[in-house]
């Protein structure tokens, strides 16, 4: 069981002390001693390539560059990078280097200039070595990596991006946790004063950290109420709860787009920013530029998948009896979404745009209830899977240590 990590290193330190012996007679040369000829160690690197016998090229991958241009000055023809492709397989589509990923090239040092081995960093922690000696071929590495376990906390003063910064704390841990608290928190309604405490692994590769692991545990007060995330394996999955047990999922997601802010709010009479007349705007705007992903906030089926007038590009979905989603104003659909098709809660099914009767990039969410339009921000989902209760004495024995260790920082 992987809950907290609680872990104790001892090392242990021995000193090692060497014992000369010397000759009993140091007059005669014959007793001299013999000292062993030097042998030149190669200085392999890290990839465990020998780098003697190489100049180190290192370059980045510019906008719209192929790795035909990157090796071509080198001895590297096409022939080769197809023959590299087909030896390795699915190990890594050497077409889809990126730009702005860094790579280094390793160059025979003798007349021929010859490209041997170029190394490809295509994120922090996996690289890919191209290998184009006698039978090309690609191989993949992870450089090591080590977990920290840290305790942190913030308050929010702005927003929470800003409290991780302020707080040092890895800045991808605010979408971490908006992600984690999606049904439960309205993250665009945060309050000046809203707190929060996590407990999490971050990564590091040598000294830099390559992102939040895990989260462990966390606290969050918002408007005055006190958010907790236990977590516990149940039918082999680990998931969230509050302090009752209740799972943070909930059947609906609390906003379809992952960071943003609302433009504007539901109500029955607004001047409408095109039209300049007011009438009801029965939804929320999310203003996002243009291809914020738009997620599904439950899982459903795509009734409507069309170009709509005002509405623009829309995607319908029909959640269950009761409940019906829609998204307006896309610039594009996504990927295989079609009228009939079933989505999962958190798939992408459009794109943020401006189609339609619209000012500016934004997504006009709306949501009924047995066919009638309600307030998206007002909707109250009902919780999903709770603890059973054959894991009830489990949680609790979990949650009451999660607790004491919250209120200890």
């Amino acid at each position: 069981m992987r809950y907290i990590y609680l872990a104790i290193v001892i090392v242990s330190l021995s000193l090692i002390t060497g014992c000369t012996k010397s000759s009993g007679n140091t007059d005669n040369d014959h007793n001299a001693p013999v000292t062993e000829p030097v042998r030149e160690v190669p200085a392999t690197d890290s990839y465990g390539i020998d780098t003697t016998s190489y100049r180190l090229v290192k370059g980045i991958v510019r906008y719209n560059q192929f790795l035909s241009e990157i090796v071509e000055d080198y001895g590297i023809d096409y022939s080769l990078i197809l023959e590299m492709r087909k030896n390795s397989g699915d190990v890594f589509d050497i077409r889809k280097i990126k730009a702005g990923n860094e790579y280094t090239l390793y160059v025979n040092n003798d007349s021929t200039g010859k490209l041997d081995y170029m190394v490809y960093e295509d994120n922090m922690k996996t690289h890919y070595i191209l290998d184009f000696r006698n039978k090309p071929t690609i191989r993949e590495t992870s450089r090591p990596s080590t977990l920290k376990l840290k305790y942190s906390s913030g308050t929010i003063e702005t927003s929470l991006w800003d409290a991780m910064i302020n707080n040092d704390m890895h800045p991808l841990l605010a979408i971490e946790l908006s992600e984690m608290y999606a049904w439960t928190i309205d993250f665009f309604g945060l309050q000046k004063g809203d707190s929060f405490k996590v407990i999490y692994e971050e990564e590091y590769i040598d000294t830099l950290s390559n992102g939040v692991y895990r989260i462990i545990a966390a606290l969050f007060n918002h408007a005055g109420n006190d958010f907790y995330a236990i977590p516990l394996i149940q039918d082999k999955q680990e998931s969230y709860y509050d302090i009752d047990g209740e799972s943070l999922r909930k059947a609906f997601l609390k906003a379809p787009l992952r960071y943003s802010r609302i433009s504007s709010r539901y109500s029955n009479s607004r001047m409408h920013p095109v039209l300049r007349i007011r009438r009801p705007h029965h939804g929320v705007d999310y203003a996002a530029p243009v291809g914020t992903p738009v997620l599904a906030v439950g899982d459903g089926k795509v009734i409507k998948r069309s170009y709509d007038r005002g509405a623009g590009r829309i995607v319908k979905i029909k959640h269950n009896s009761v409940y019906t989603t829609a998204y307006m104003h896309l610039s594009r659909f996504g990927n295989e979404i079609h009228v009939g098709k079933y989505v999962h809660q958190g798939d992408i099914i459009g794109y943020v745009g401006s189609t339609g009767l619209s000012t500016g990039p934004h997504l006009d969410f709306r949501f009924y209830r047995n066919g009638q339009a309600v307030d998206p921000l007002k909707v109250k989902a009902p919780p999903v899977e709770p603890v059973s209760e054959e894991n009830k004495e489990k949680f609790n024995q979990i949650s009451n240590v999660i607790v004491q260790l919250l209120d200890s920082f």
